[in-house]
């Protein structure tokens, strides 16, 4: 097995586990890049100023470079570094920090309403109703929500170094789309009350004037709740199912989420590129070198959470890598464990008796995301 095949094998933590006791960090000369599956070393690297997020011959992947998708990936902060990844930061961070949750249920509820089948077809409402939810926050209209929903999920394409190219222009055509929604929404003089008013009060407030890159790091929190959320109740779901002695009653359900993040993360790697020469975990490595840092192991190491394999509602310091860490560590986190949780709460209210759902599951193609894909016992896996 390689780690890239890890991702959507059936139960790939014993697989990690023999990593982290072979070597916390290796060389692996048939993928040629180091494997990080330690928490320790993986916690390094992603705080260490030498490993960056793209490498700094290709900010840009290439096979999206020269169209509106790669317009959009090339301004997010999360693909950048330096005052391209820390000025949009300062402006998102906080309007995101100062959300609360509280009413999080109701436009769950809301949304809900809105699908054609709520419970029967996981395959479809798990990617739709995170994405509809941060579009209805920012201010979009109950009539956009699906085609904003349909547009990020094709913008997502673009990311994956797995998708044809019937797929990256599809990405184009909805990275474009969705830039014109976005400027139609910001030329509003009312921006409502929510996220979109605070979010761009702050920056109006800040020194940071770059209209466009606003608009991709918009964008990019469709994107990021996308297939990231919805890896998170897929596997929620499973381990529902996986576990039926551990009742996930509406006042444990925000537990149950935040230890599948953990225990069966929908991350399970992500990249650094070394721009330095650096020494970390005893290894040297040099400019130019790539590491693949294994997110889900680094959550299953009982050096950071004891009996890592249990899963655990009552998990004392839970330590997760799932969502990043340092300077690039998601601001969207407790955000998005919010509305899965809320997506989880609504499913168990519409369909409490778990035992009659009968799905079966595999997972959707991925280098790094752990998406399931459902599926009845009458049906075909596609």
């Amino acid at each position: 097995m390689t780690p890239f095949e890890a991702v959507t094998h059936a139960d790939p933590y014993d697989y990690y586990a023999r990593l982290r006791r072979h070597s916390e960090l290796v060389f692996d000369a048939d993928l040629g890049l180091w494997i990080a599956s330690g928490a320790s070393v993986v916690e390094a690297i992603l705080e260490h100023p030498d490993c960056l997020v793209r490498p700094l011959h290709e900010p840009i992947p290439a096979a999206i470079a020269q169209g509106a998708a790669g317009d959009i990936v090339g301004r997010l902060m999360r693909m950048n570094e330096g005052a391209q990844h820390r000025c949009p930061r300062m402006v998102i961070e906080p309007a995101l920090g100062s959300l609360g949750t509280e009413n999080l249920a109701g436009i769950v509820a809301q949304v809900v309403e809105t699908l054609d089948d709520p419970v029967g077809n996981p395959n479809e409402w798990m990617f739709r109703l995170p994405v509809s939810v941060i579009a209805t926050l920012i201010g979009f209209a109950p009539s956009q929500l699906q085609e904003v929903a349909q547009l990020t999920r094709e913008f997502v394409a673009c990311l994956s170094p797995l998708s044809d190219e019937a797929q990256l222009s599809e990405a184009h055509c909805g990275a474009a789309r969705l830039r014109q929604m976005f400027q139609v929404l910001l030329s509003n003089d009312d921006k409502g009350s929510g996220v979109l008013e605070r979010l761009y009060d702050e920056y109006q407030a800040s020194a940071w004037k770059d209209d466009e890159a606003l608009i991709a790091n918009l964008i990019g929190l469709l994107s990021q709740t996308c297939e990231a959320t919805a890896g998170l109740i897929g596997n929620a779901l499973i381990a529902l199912q996986r576990n039926p002695d551990l009742q996930a009653t509406p006042m444990r359900v925000a537990e149950w989420v935040a230890e599948v993040a953990r225990h069966d993360s929908p991350v399970q790697n992500t990249r650094r590129f070394v721009a330095q020469r650096c020494t970390i975990g005893g290894s040297v490595l040099e400019v130019g070198d790539t590491v693949l840092l294994l997110l889900a192991a680094a959550n299953r190491d009982p050096a950071v959470n004891p009996d890592p394999d249990s899963f655990l509602l009552k998990r004392t310091q839970r330590r997760t890598f799932s969502f990043g860490a340092g300077r690039h560590q998601c601001p969207g986190q407790p955000l998005a464990l919010a509305i899965a949780s809320e997506v989880i709460s609504a499913f168990l209210h519409r369909r409490p008796d778990l035992s009659a759902l009968a799905y079966r599951w595999d997972y959707l193609p991925s280098l790094n995301g752990r998406i399931p894909r459902f599926y009845r016992d009458e049906e075909t896996q596609q």
